[in-house]
Parts: C-alpha cells; structure tokens; sequence
C-alpha cells in the first residue's frame, strides 16, 4: 500500500507542475512582457488564458500536501522543519499571487494596476523557484529522516537547489508560452501566436542547458539520484529530451496542438524520472517509502478519498477546462466593454 499512496503523490506533483505550472509560466512572461504599451496584447492573451482557471490550479497543491502528510507523516514533518523558509515563500508568493491578479482587474487607477501586475510576475516567479529549491534540497540528502529539521538555509541554499530552481523556472515559462501559443491561436492573434512562439522556443532551450548543466552539479551533489538518472531513469530522461525537441520542431512547423502535448510530456516525464531515479526512497538515503509510511489503515482511506475524487471531482475539472477552451467561460475581473478591461 505503501507503494499506492507513493504512486498518488507523484501523479498529483505531476499535475500541478501541469497546470498550476503553467500559470506561474503565465506569471514570469507577464513580468517580462514590458511597459504598458508594449506589454498590452500579451497580458491580454494571459488574463484571458489563466483568468477562468487559475484558482481551480491550486487543488492539486493541497492534494500534494494532504497526502504527505497523511501518508508520510515523517517525512512530512523533516521537510516542513527544514525547508520552513521556503515553504513560507511559497505560501506567501501563492497568496500574493492570487490576490494580486484580482486586484490589478479590479482597479481602475494605472499606478496601482502595474504595481499589482509586477507583484503578480515577481511572485509567480518566486514561487516556482522556491518549489525547485526544495525538491533539490530533498535529493542531495539534506533533509534528515525522523521528523527532525536539518540545516534551514544550506538545506534549500546549494548547488542542487539552485539548479533545480532554475530549471523550474525555465520549466514552467516554456510549458506557459507553449500553453500561450496555442490561446493566441484560438483568437486568431497571429502577431501573438508568433510572439509566444519564439518565447517558447528560447525557454526550451534555456531549460535544456540548464538540465544538462545540472547533471554535472548532480554527479558532485547528489550522486544517489545522478546514479539512478543514468540506470532505472534513464528512459524518462531520454523520453523528456525527446518529448522537448519534438516541441521544439513542432512549433516551428506551426503544429501547435501537438507541440502543447509534447510539453506537456517533456515536463510529466521530468518528474518522472525524478520519481524513479529515487526510488525506493522518500528522503535519499536515509527513509524508504516503506518506511516513512502511515499505517495501511490510513493510506486505504486516502486511496478510497482518492478514488471517489476520480469519480466526483475530475469530471468538474475536465468540464473547466473544455468550457475554457471552447472560450464560453467569462474572463477574470471586470466586463470586456469597461475601462478597467480596456486598460492593462
């Protein structure tokens, strides 16, 4: 059962680097989309892409966090002790965020509307670098075992964090802007379909450099999970290049709904290569999955509340989505026709 419940976490990380993801992407090219002028029909194609979803998103967070810690207590309680200041960030970066996006359409005064729109990018940037930092911090071994803190700044502060940062970073802006590219598409925006292209395009290949640079950081740093990238991971490794130049390609041939789908496999079978390479352990090398696991009564009852979400609550989540792509759900904030929708 142990097993189950480990299979569960990873499918949830894997889904909310999808799609919540996608909108920290949203957030970092609108923070470099430029001033007022210049910056006006690219943060237009974002509010209307991540305005009827983003707050939807965000479940797969909580899920994240309600089955570590139900499930492995232990490990949950390590990880919280020693990475509490990023964490932190992270609460307070996902907080800021939110609030941030519905203020700036709320708002009728420009001043305070830019400095709410820089308050979302800089937070959607913050945040998925925080998450990186963590994970990085987990697979060098920095987090001990027992529900103890480690180190609080050189267990999230160090090579490995740092890669993993940036390569979440450069992650989630090249899953956005392919995201992007295809919403620029649906309304006929060729200028903007051309615009997030070439965006996708160099955030590919900057996520490229840095994930062969941190393979060399990784062999020095966290050898346990280098050794497993290049034995039982392998397959995902290869499989998350490919799937990355085949975005790439794809994009140039203007085949975006394909190029959509190979970004989103090149970023699932990062994780899973993440997942495997570290397999059996939860904390590397100190707590297996068995070891670290709730009593089997209780990862049963978080399997059943897991099957009966399948059942209850992905439906709504596939209809949120398909309404959002079909253009029937109302964008974020203010009416198209007012002043406050015209002005961004």
């Amino acid at each position: 059962m142990s097993t189950v419940a480990a299979i569960i976490l990873f499918i949830a990380i894997i889904g909310y680097s999808i799609f919540g993801g996608a909108d920290f992407g949203a957030g970092f090219w609108d923070l470099t989309a430029g001033g007022t002028a210049r910056g006006e029909k690219p943060r237009a194609v974002i509010d209307r892409s991540i305005g009827p979803v983003w707050e939807a998103n965000h479940v797969w967070l909580i899920f994240v966090l309600v089955v570590l810690w139900t499930c492995f207590p232990d490990a949950f309680a390590s990880i919280m002790l020693t990475m509490f200041a990023p964490l932190s960030l992270v609460a307070f970066g996902v907080l800021l965020r939110g609030s941030s996006f519905a203020l700036r359409h709320a708002l009728l005064n420009t001043r305070d509307r830019r400095a709410f729109g820089a308050l979302f990018g800089v937070s959607s940037l913050l945040v998925p670098y925080c998450l990186g930092a963590i994970v990085g911090g987990i697979v060098s071994g920095r987090v001990p075992a027992g529900g103890i803190a480690g180190d609080p700044v050189a267990g999230w502060v160090n090579p490995t964090s740092i890669v993993a940062g940036l390569l979440a970073v450069c992650a989630v802006a090249f899953l956005a802007a392919t995201y992007l590219v295809w919403d620029a598409r649906r309304i006929s925006d060729d200028a903007m379909v051309e615009y997030f292209r070439r965006r996708a395009v160099g955030a590919g290949i900057a996520a490229g450099v840095v994930a062969l640079g941190g393979l060399a950081v990784l062999a020095n740093d966290a050898e346990y999970l280098f050794a497993g990238l290049l034995s039982r991971g392998l397959v995902f490794v290869i499989l998350s290049a490919v799937c990355g130049l085949a975005t790439l390609w794809l994009l140039t041939r203007a085949q975006h709904r394909g190029a959509r789908l190979a970004a989103v496999g090149a970023v699932a079978s990062t994780i899973l290569a993440w997942g495997v390479a570290q397999w059996d352990y939860l904390l590397p090398e100190t707590l297996t999955v068995e070891a670290g696991a709730a009593s089997s009564g209780t990862i049963w009852a978080v399997t059943v509340a897991t099957g009966l979400a399948i059942v209850l609550v992905f439906p709504a989540f596939g209809l949120l989505y398909f309404l959002d792509q079909r253009g029937l759900l109302p964008d974020e904030g203010m009416p198209e026709s007012s002043p406050a929708r015209a002005e961004v």
